[in-house]
């Protein structure tokens, strides 16, 4: 305990006049009124007028005044020695020393120095009070023990459990009764509980309100603020603060004053205005009185040990999770979720962004996603089969940490995160619609910028060796695209696509901008253009197609016009005539320039034809039957698309 707080384990000298024993001895406040919250560590009997060498502060010191100087300079020495040592008050017993009063001089002196002077005018057995006192701490400090204990057993199942910063956010704020935040080093909210409160008051300028929140020490209490801070890190890594709200002398005690015995009531506690005299002043030129504010108070010990067990947990869960994404990441995902899903109401997202520092409200929003554009380890795309089973991951983290460090060059406000297996969406907050275009320039832009620097330039493959024939070596390349159709040329352009929805005005319609942003994306993966960013009208039919992929109309054309000779490669493996049919339809039924597309012979090539055109009974000199099955096989695609 420090001179001059209070810690709430320890009853008060008001709470001390409060009880029975003492309201027995009918006492009059004479002096030191500001003093009357601090805390009494124990009850000390003395009847000599150097005790204060054998005091260690916080005591209550009771006496009957027999052994007191009888000079005024003794007496002002005497409660000088008191208030020096740091005595939480004194009781003097009238009757014995003093008949009716106790002298003006010593009035005086309590009164300049803030230290609680009480008459007992009725003649009180001393140990009733000492008993009485000595009962609510031992019983305050029990209860402090209990409450110690289950907060170290609930904080141990939470790290055993590995529990989400918000669940360990939570528990804190329901043990402790009152709000609990969590804040990384930037002062953005990762996490809160408002206890019962209002949450739109409690975040509602919350960085300007946090730094100005600066306590002394790891742990500490900011009573100007009434927050209980500690710093949460680990290994000399600090990357947040938890805050708990505690308002100074909102909880001083849980104990109310003592029930009254039936009969006549002693008097209540009276005070006195300090008669005047010539003690106005310290007579030796000392310090003036000190008056302590009843607000200069500390939380009660099993906060502090509270808040320190959840930053404790906090860390822990940090380090054990120090491979995956980051907690900042952790919230965008859950806000972008739930904005897709309607998992959660969108006004506490929008307040959830806001206490992270991105603002949703009263913007224009766009959704944005950045996916890789093909299945292909070359390009970036999926992992290959000889990959392990962390490749998938780490290349979509790796994705996300380019898309954020992308809108951090071109100075974007947005919500990022991955949204599914494969792609990162964002969503920007824009001040208005007309800095859509230029915002999604620049992000793609930057998005190239950083690619290109955080992937080093790659060797060329090497070439394994080839038939020196021409004709052997064109037949041994159709052989192979004819057994592996996933071996076709791969469209040319960017390994990422960057796809945008259409702007909204409200943080309600974000959920369409961004679906539709993730659909758009899907639709360009086949796209050959080198397009900085994609849009809806960009998609053209395939865009539409894939929008339709669900359908089950759309689906029974698909089958209508391909089912044929979807059945026939089934049996026939190593033939794949889709796969001629789709060159022969890209090249514009251009039957030599297809032939070369798909490394086979002209003549080889024409005999597939043919056996398509039986197959599917369809005359493919026609431009019409020709248009049907190109939109079947662009359907057929949106419909595999995963």
């Amino acid at each position: 305990m420090t001179q001059g707080s209070v810690s709430p384990v320890f009853p008060t000298v008001r709470e001390v006049l409060a009880l029975v024993p003492v309201r027995h001895g009918a006492p009059r406040l004479v002096a030191g009124e500001a003093g009357l919250d601090r805390p009494v560590r124990w009850v000390h009997v003395a009847e000599v007028p150097d005790i204060a060498t054998l005091l260690g502060g916080g005591e209550l010191v009771l006496t009957t005044g027999i052994g007191l100087p009888a000079d005024d300079a003794g007496l002002r020495a005497f409660i000088g020695d008191l208030a020096d040592v740091g005595v939480s008050g004194l009781v003097v017993e009238l009757g014995r020393r003093y008949v009716s009063e106790v002298p003006r001089v010593m009035a005086a002196a309590a009164e300049r120095r803030g230290l609680p002077l009480v008459e007992l005018r009725r003649a009180t057995p001393f140990v009733r009070i000492t008993e009485a006192v000595h009962a609510l701490i031992v019983d305050a400090q029990l209860t402090e023990l209990r409450a110690t204990e289950e907060i170290h057993q609930r904080f141990t199942e939470l790290s055993v459990e590995g529990a989400e910063p918000a669940e360990v956010v939570r528990q804190a704020a329901e043990l402790a009764g009152c709000p609990v935040v969590l804040e990384n080093l930037s002062r953005q909210v990762l996490a809160y509980d408002p206890a019962g409160e209002s949450a739109e008051l409690l975040l509602d300028g919350w960085e300007q309100h946090s730094r100005r929140i600066r306590p002394a020490g790891r742990t500490a209490y900011d009573p100007d603020s009434g927050w209980l801070v500690t710093t949460v890190g680990a290994r000399g890594q600090d990357w947040g603060r938890l805050l708990l709200r505690w308002p100074a002398g909102a909880e001083l005690t849980t104990r109310g004053p003592d029930p009254a015995p039936a009969g006549p009531q002693p008097e209540p506690v009276t005070a006195a205005a300090v008669p005047d005299g010539t003690d106005s002043a310290p007579a030796d030129g000392g310090p003036s009185p000190r008056r302590r504010p009843a607000t200069e108070v500390m939380p009660p010990t099993r906060l502090t040990i509270l808040i320190e067990r959840a930053a404790s947990t906090l860390a822990l869960g940090r380090l054990i999770r120090r491979d995956a994404e980051g907690l900042e990441r952790q919230i965008h995902r859950t806000l972008l979720t739930a904005l897709i899903d309607h998992s959660r109401p969108v006004d506490e997202v929008a307040l959830r962004a806001k206490a992270l520092g991105v603002t949703l409200d009263r913007r224009h929003l766009v959704g944005v996603v950045v996916r890789h554009r093909a299945d292909d380890p070359a390009e970036g795309g999926a992992p290959g089969p000889d990959a392990g089973p962390e490749a998938g991951p780490a290349r979509l983290r790796d994705l996300a940490e380019a898309v954020g460090q992308a809108l951090r060059e071109a100075k974007l406000t947005a919500l990022t995160s991955a949204v599914d297996d494969q792609a990162v969406g964002a969503l920007l907050a824009l001040p208005d619609p007309a800095a859509e275009e230029k915002a999604l320039a620049a992000f793609a832009a930057a998005l190239r910028r950083v690619r290109l620097d955080a992937d080093p330039a790659r060797p060329p493959a090497p070439r394994s060796a080839r038939p020196a024939d021409p004709a052997a070596r064109t037949a041994a390349v159709g052989a192979v695209r004819a057994a592996d159709p996933a071996s076709r040329p791969r469209p040319a352009g960017p390994a990422v696509i960057v796809a945008a929805g259409s702007g909204v005005g409200s943080l309600r319609e974000a959920r369409r901008s961004l679906v539709e942003a993730r659909q758009i994306a899907e639709a360009a993966r086949r796209d050959r253009r080198d397009l900085p960013y994609f849009r809806l009208p960009h998609v053209g039919l395939a865009g539409l197609l894939h929008l339709l992929r669900d359908e089950p109309r759309l689906q029974t054309f698909v089958e209508r016009e391909l089912g044929g000779l979807l059945a026939y490669d089934a049996q026939h493996p190593r033939e794949q005539l889709l796969g001629t049919l789709r060159a022969y339809l890209e090249q514009g039924r251009n039957k030599s320039a297809a032939a070369a597309a798909a490394h086979l012979s002209r003549p080889a090539f024409y005999e597939r034809l043919a056996r398509i055109g039986r197959i599917l009974d369809v005359d493919l000199d026609s431009v019409e039957q020709c248009l049907s099955l190109h939109v079947a096989l662009l359907a057929l695609d949106a419909v595999r698309t995963p």
